[in-house]
Parts: structure tokens; C-alpha cells; sequence
């Protein structure tokens, strides 16, 4: 028997993109899985746009949160409904390539590696490609990621069978980060798949790219989640200005 994917997708008001992101998970060449899609309060037509969708596929599971409560809240809701071997997440914007599971599965059983992560292609909202390719490191470990996050939570794929299942801080940013590094805290790295196996749709007004508050929320976070000592943030905070700057350069 095939070993169960759980894919978590949160949503709010994504009726404009949700429909082209289901379809990326209904077109994987690997069949078996499950997506938990959890709606944090839209307001727009997502919610009747998931259920047409989820009516003729039993494998799309949908949860509708009773408030706006914010994405770790409705991630980890996800997280708690998941059944699989396997976790990963897809954001209601993006986008995977037909082989994207299908390599990451292929690759912890070849490598042995629990926590792998992948390249993935950089759009506009219109599918334009303004930015490079985002091509990931083969290799992350927990002060890589402290340094600047090149997991992104399109293509973060773990075997939650052997590393066991973890939760999201409950922080208004950087959750997927604090998820990663919860992680990292216990094996040695996390595997960098070279290929890109996704697109990133960057969102002219998503909070992802707002520059303002970025250095306060990440000094929040090295000092309040992480809890480390204003020297260690200090140094952090340096590779990440620096790293964030070359990331998004082109």
C-alpha cells in the first residue's frame, strides 16, 4: 500500500487562485493523499469554490475556522486532522509540478534524509517569471535557517512516520520558520532537492514581501521564540538583512 500524503492548505478569500492550486495537487503523478484545507474566515466565494471542487474528489477534506484567527492557528489545525506519512504544505496561491511528491518521496527513501525541500520557480500573480529561479542550498541545518529561511513552506516535505508531527508557533510571521527549526533542533540537516518542483506566487500586497516591520518581527523572533541572547541575534540579524537583500535582488 502506497504511504499516505497529507498536504495542509490554508486559505482566506483565495477564490481568485484556489481552484488552479487544487488542480496542481489533483494533476501529481503520485494519487495518494490527502489535502486538509482550512479556511480562516473568507468572506469572497472560497469556501463554495473548494466544496464544488471537494464534492467529486473525497481525498479534499475542507474546515472552516469560526474566525479570522490567523495562518499558524489554521496551519496547525491542518497538522492536527493530518493522517499521513508524510506532511507537506501549499499556500492557496501556489502551484506544484505534476512530479513534485512523487520526487520528494523518492528522494527520503533514496537518501535516507527525513526533511527535504525543493527549488522552486518565482512568478508574479499573472504566472510571469520577474525573478529567478529560487534555487535551494543542498543542505540546511539549524543556524542556516537562522540565518536566512531558504525552506519556503511550498516545498517542505517531511516524513512525519520517523521525525513525529510538530506544530507552528502561534507568532503572526515566520511560523513556518519556527516549524523548521523545531526540527532541525533534532537531525543534522535538511536536503536540498536542486530541481525546481513549484512556483511561488509573489502577491504585490502579501505580507511575505512588506519590507516594513520585517527587522522588528525577526528580532522578535530570534529573541522570543528562539531565546537567544541579544549577541546571537545580533549576528543573526546581520546574515539575515544581508541574505534577504541578495534573495530578492533579481
Amino acid at each position: 500500500m502506497s504511504a499516505l500524503v497529507s498536504i495542509i492548505t490554508p486559505t482566506y478569500n483565495s477564490a481568485k487562485y484556489i481552484a488552479e492550486t487544487i488542480l496542481s495537487v489533483q494533476n501529481q503523478t503520485y494519487s495518494t493523499w490527502e489535502m486538509i484545507i482550512i479556511d480562516d474566515g473568507s468572506f469572497d466565494e472560497t469556501e463554495n469554490i473548494i466544496k464544488s471542487i471537494s464534492a467529486h474528489d473525497k481525498r479534499i477534506q475542507f474546515i472552516k475556522l469560526n474566525q479570522n484567527s490567523g495562518p499558524a492557528i489554521a496551519r496547525n489545525k491542518g497538522i492536527e486532522k493530518a493522517q499521513g506519512d508524510y506532511m507537506t504544505f501549499l499556500d492557496a496561491d501556489d502551484i506544484w509540478f505534476p512530479g513534485f511528491i512523487e520526487n520528494s518521496i523518492r528522494t527520503i527513501q533514496e537518501t535516507g534524509f527525513h526533511f527535504v525541500f525543493s527549488s522552486y520557480k518565482r512568478s508574479n500573480e499573472e504566472l510571469e517569471f520577474v525573478y529567478s529561479d529560487f534555487i535551494v542550498p543542498q543542505k540546511v541545518t539549524y543556524s542556516d535557517i537562522l540565518k536566512t529561511n531558504s525552506i519556503s513552506c511550498l516545498t517542505a516535505f517531511i516524513d512525519i512516520k520517523s521525525l513525529s508531527k510538530k506544530t507552528m508557533p502561534i507568532i503572526r510571521k515566520r511560523q513556518d520558520m519556527g516549524l523548521w527549526l523545531s526540527y532541525l533542533k533534532e537531525i543534522p540537516f535538511a536536503y536540498g532537492i536542486q530541481e525546481t518542483q513549484a512556483i511561488y506566487r509573489i502577491r504585490q500586497n502579501s505580507l511575505s514581501r512588506k519590507k516594513s516591520d520585517l527587522i522588528k518581527y525577526q528580532w522578535q523572533f530570534y529573541r522570543e521564540v528562539e531565546k537567544l541572547t541579544v549577541l546571537q541575534s545580533f549576528y543573526y540579524m546581520t546574515h539575515w538583512m544581508v541574505r534577504g537583500f541578495l534573495k530578492y535582488r533579481n
